[in-house]
């Protein structure tokens, strides 16, 4: 199947910086949407950047001008740069993709979520 493991996460205080990345292994065969989301307990998943295979990219308004969200296609991997970055950021983040692989070579896409990593913001 397909795996994203996601890495980057940590404390940091307010005003400073942390990059995400997340890689996905497995029986790839494409990839097209890479996104990142994030979730506070009891709160919806909520999305905060996505990027699709041609580099088009979508932010959340919350988020806009503070972080930045790029692909590497042939490593299979979305970052997530995040600046000036502030006590509400504090959330778990996870990298989802809408990944295709092959089913008895016919191209099968499906949506996969990483494990979350922690980002906390300190004030």
């Amino acid at each position: 199947q397909v795996q994203l493991v996601e890495s980057g996460g940590g404390l940091v205080q307010a005003g400073g910086s942390l990059k995400l990345s997340c890689a996905a292994s497995g029986n790839v065969f494409a990839i097209n949407a890479m996104g990142w989301y994030r979730q506070a307990p009891g709160k919806r998943r909520e999305l905060v950047a996505t990027v699709t295979s041609g580099g088009s990219t979508n932010y959340a308004n919350s988020v806009k001008g503070r972080f930045t969200i790029s692909r590497d296609n042939a490593k299979n991997t979305v970052y997530l740069q995040m600046n000036s970055l502030k006590p509400e950021d504090t959330d778990v983040y996870y990298c989802n993709a809408a990944v295709s692989i092959l089913v008895l070579g016919t191209a099968t896409q499906a949506d996969y979520w990483g494990q979350g990593t922690q980002v906390t913001v300190s004030s």
